[in-house]
């Protein structure tokens, strides 16, 4: 008797599991479905997205500044807002390290778009100047 009921509960616990494993399976699934479609045009700026949880736009209000246009950004204006804004909300000033968090995330967020620029450009430099590798050292 006891080894029917034994078994009956292997057999339940085996099918709940069973279950949850399926269901999350359908769910990851789905989730990388939809982040396929999301980030079809641009996948960098939706891998950015996810990866900091600020777009650009966010980023400049947070620091109040411009937004970097073809690249290029005045880095010591974000570098000094920053700052201020950083030591502003220092928690143990009585600020908020929610705020201080979001005001590194913007900043980082934005060297992270410059960055990317440079080094396109420095790639689409590349391609167009040609590969000129240096193998000699006097030359």
């Amino acid at each position: 008797m006891a080894h029917r009921f034994i078994t009956q509960a292997v057999l339940i616990g085996a099918r709940v599991f069973g279950r949850a494993i399926a269901e999350s399976y359908r769910q990851a699934s789905a989730t990388s479905k939809y982040a396929k479609s999301a980030g079809g045009s641009s996948s960098s700026s939706s891998h950015n997205f996810v990866s900091s949880g600020l777009t650009l736009d966010e980023a400049c209000k947070i620091l109040n500044v411009k937004a970097p246009q073809g690249g290029k950004a005045n880095m010591e204006d974000i570098m000094e807002r920053f700052k201020r804004l950083f030591d502003v909300n220092d928690p143990t000033k009585g600020g908020s390290f929610y705020l201080q968090s979001k005001i590194l995330r913007a900043r980082e967020r934005i060297e992270r778009e410059v960055r990317e620029a440079a080094e396109a450009a420095e790639w689409e430099a590349q391609v167009k100047g040609g590969w000129r590798p240096k193998i000699y050292k006097d030359r």
